[in-house]
């Protein structure tokens, strides 16, 4: 038994999970924007309450890592850092777009996933994997444009999706680009990567773990 609190907060969706050996146990969620510093403890305490699991029963605490919402992710790294201190349990980080490519259910097996998080603009944070999830192209920030993949979809389907796809529809317009209506992940999605990474001992340093922004953050100032 394998007891995981999963955290995602890399887009405007802040969830929590609980798995046990990668199958989800109980799940809680917000689509409240801008809301993670104010509902994550509380979405984590709903999960404990429900299931009548104790904090200490916990093996480890998984965290979306990036890219993503720079404020998001912050809230969600502290909370999961503070959690292993606390508890002195391992930090697991999951890409945040390798748990978005597992919320799409029995992708064909000839197809790529291209998850892709809105980086605002043109711009795009993405990664191309095999059903299998094995990494074809690393997670990057990409500017999108007509061209954009065309060396992959000469020779089969991408599909398309995540809150950053829905503005490239109009522009990646190649047969074999398909899109797909599937927007966010949660931290259910997240149960199998983290299993995995605790099975093989792939644990974070908690001391020295910063989000992957893959753009470098700058602080934004209000005008008076």
């Amino acid at each position: 038994m394998a007891v995981i609190l999963s955290i995602e907060t890399s887009t405007s969706v802040c969830s929590a999970a609980l798995h046990n050996e990668g199958k989800v146990m109980e799940t809680r969620e917000t689509h409240l924007p801008q809301s993670a510093a104010s509902q994550l403890t509380i979405l984590i305490e709903q999960l404990f309450s429900s299931t009548q699991i104790e904090k200490n029963a916990l093996d480890a605490v998984a965290v979306s890592g990036g890219p993503g919402s720079y404020t998001g992710l912050r809230i969600g790294i502290s909370t999961a850092k503070g959690i292993c201190f606390a508890l002195q349990r391992p930090l697991l980080v999951i890409d945040s777009l390798h748990a978005l490519a597992c919320s799409i259910a029995s992708p064909q097996k000839e197809s790529l996933l291209c998850p892709m998080i809105d980086a605002r603009r043109m711009e795009v944070y993405c990664a191309i994997l095999k059903p299998s999830m094995e990494v074809v192209t690393a997670s990057h920030a990409r500017v999108i444009d007509e061209t954009s993949f065309s060396e992959l979809l000469v020779h089969q389907n991408i599909l398309f999706f995540g809150n950053g796809s829905e503005k490239c529809r109009s522009t990646i317009t190649h047969p074999h680009a398909v899109f797909i209506d599937k927007i966010y992940s949660t931290a259910a999605d997240m149960g199998a990567l983290a299993f995995q990474k605790y099975r093989a001992g792939d644990f974070a340093d908690l001391a020295t773990f910063e989000p992957n922004y893959l753009k470098e953050f700058v602080a934004k100032t209000k005008k008076v």
